[in-house]
């Protein structure tokens, strides 16, 4: 039986690794943006083997890693079966009612949105657990905090819209809605968000100053999501720089804490198992994959989501023959109208479900305790927000 992994405290894994997760991941992904320029990457379109890379085995498992949080665990299911099986339910039917009324146009747009939201809001969250983690005592910092990520990923949102078109979409050609952001309103939201970013480092050097112990990952993740998504969306106007800014900084730690979490939620599932009562019971399908490693949870993760594409490709997109073949299946919009939002639901679902199932708190009293996250001068777990 494998004891379970705690964090170091006041990171959420430990200094090393956070730095990686999210300072290396965003230096990374930098790298990558100027690395595509010479390579004439900026002015061509998004090639297949990065698609591979970064959408299909970081973005697409990323969404499906959930089901580890969720759908592998028997008793967390039985714990709110009505928000875990309801919520699918409710994303399938205003999908289907969203493409039949607005078409293929509207429904992307609605996903966009609702994605960028839950990306904001990703960001936003990491920064609270850092929160709890140091125990941050003033609210005002607290809130100044969360407004510095909300002017660093909103800001270049608000640019993008004012300077559509772009060389890049979130999801599909004009998803977002063109016209309604002048160019001297993205100028403003730009500038408010250096504004915003001057008045964090003022605060943050002032405290520094008065002998405030500093709180390393908010810096940490304030600064990197800003050079990533300015970097991104501002400063370059490409898909190459776009996509490789925007997934890998959202999917690695996401997959890193999942990780995390299943190894810590199931390890012991073998060693539980052996009997019930007078019977053996084999463990479940969680606890075999952790069992096996680290690489056998991002395998699954990556053949699900090898599946999930082909499905799309097959019924929808009909973009990737090189890989996927064509079976030549084409429908009328009538029948996309079920297919679309059927294929698009573990996504739409892992929208819907990060904002419960992350909570802490009486909204999920033993995620703390199962990340293995410590408070700074405690030896108790604290609670993820």
């Amino acid at each position: 039986m494998r004891a379970s992994v705690e964090s170091e405290p006041g990171w959420i894994f430990s200094r090393r690794a956070d730095l990686a997760l999210f300072g290396g991941t965003a230096l990374f992904s930098l790298a990558l943006l100027a690395a595509g320029y010479p390579l004439g990457l900026w002015s061509r379109p998004y090639p297949l083997w990065a698609w591979a890379a970064t959408v299909l085995f970081v973005d697409v498992a990323h969404v499906w890693s959930t089901i580890f949080r969720v759908y592998l665990d028997g008793s967390e299911v039985r714990r709110r079966p009505g928000l875990y099986f309801g919520a699918p339910a409710l994303v399938y039917a205003a999908g289907v009612a969203l493409y039949a009324r607005f078409g293929h146009g509207g429904f992307w747009r609605v996903l966009a949105y609702v994605a960028v939201w839950h990306f904001v809001r990703q960001q936003v969250g990491w920064v609270a657990i850092y929160h709890r983690l140091r125990a941050e005592k003033s609210r005002w910092d607290a809130r100044l905090d969360k407004l510095a990520v909300y002017a660093v990923t909103v800001g270049p949102v608000l640019y993008w819209h004012a300077n559509l078109p772009r060389g890049f979409d979130w999801f599909v050609a004009g998803d977002f809605v063109a016209g309604r952001v002048s160019p001297v309103a993205g100028s403003i939201a730009e500038w408010s968000m250096f504004a915003v970013l001057a008045a964090w480092c003022a605060r943050k050097l002032w405290r520094s100053k008065a002998g405030v112990a500093a709180n390393p990952g908010v810096a940490l993740i304030v600064l990197s999501t800003f050079a990533c998504w300015y970097g991104g969306i501002v400063l370059t106007n490409n898909d190459w720089s776009f996509t490789v800014t925007n997934v890998l900084i959202h999917g690695v730690p996401y997959l890193a804490l999942l990780w995390r979490y299943a190894r810590n939620r199931f390890a012991s599932d073998r060693a539980n198992c052996a009997e019930v009562g007078a019977a053996p019971r084999e463990p479940g399908a969680a606890a075999r994959v952790v069992a096996a490693g680290a690489w056998a949870f991002v395998a699954l993760l990556v053949l699900i989501a090898l599946v999930e594409e082909f499905a799309w490709d097959q019924l929808a997109w009909h973009e990737r023959a090189v890989l996927f073949g064509d079976l030549g299946f084409r429908f009328d919009p009538a029948v996309l109208q079920w297919i679309v939002p059927l294929l698009a639901l573990p996504q739409a679902t892992h929208y819907v479900l990060d904002g419960f199932v992350w909570r802490g708190g009486n909204h999920n009293p033993k995620l703390a305790s199962t990340l293995g996250l410590r408070v700074v001068g405690d030896s108790s777990v604290g609670e993820a927000t």
